[in-house]
């Protein structure tokens, strides 16, 4: 039985939901590294370290390819980088929203 698409997409956001995750994709934006490249830039415990990058992998929005011995990430398509950009606005846009309330409270608190 196929994966409902509400369930698919529920899915790439709790695979997405892990910062370690989230930092594996970030050194890719500029296109395809050496894995332990990436792996040096999270900062997670060492345990887990390589972990992230074989479950966004798994996932199907980073290919993999051997160059010899050395394994190198890349995203599946134009679409991650999208996303990423994406996430950005949209934090930018709520953290701009918090940082007008926390004023307003300021000014009204400063006004009592």
């Amino acid at each position: 039985m196929p994966v409902p698409l509400y369930q698919a997409k529920a899915d790439l956001f709790r695979m997405l939901g892990h910062p370690g995750r989230i930092r594996a994709l970030e050194p890719l934006q500029g296109g395809p590294l050496p894995v332990r490249e990436p792996l040096t830039a999270i900062e997670v415990e060492p345990s887990a370290l390589s972990q992230q990058p074989a479950v966004v992998r798994r996932s199907g929005i980073v290919t993999s390819a051997r160059d010899g011995s050395t394994v190198v990430y890349e995203p599946a398509g134009g679409d991650v980088s999208q996303l990423r950009a994406a996430s950005r606005r949209i934090l930018t846009e709520v953290l701009a929203d918090r940082t007008g309330l926390l004023d307003a409270l300021r000014e009204n608190g400063a006004a009592s």
